[in-house]
């Protein structure tokens, strides 16, 4: 259980620092949503 949780914590801090700022963050969330529809839709 703490080793999961350490290593979600690593995940999290790697992919925020990938993300560099909120508004690419939105981005990649909108491009996922609009290649989901595509995909499933």
């Amino acid at each position: 259980m703490e080793e999961k949780d350490k290593e979600d914590f690593s995940f999290w801090t790697r992919y925020k620092q990938f993300a560099g700022n909120e508004v690419l963050l939105y981005a990649i969330m909108i491009i996922g949503i609009l290649l989901g529809i595509v995909i499933f839709g």
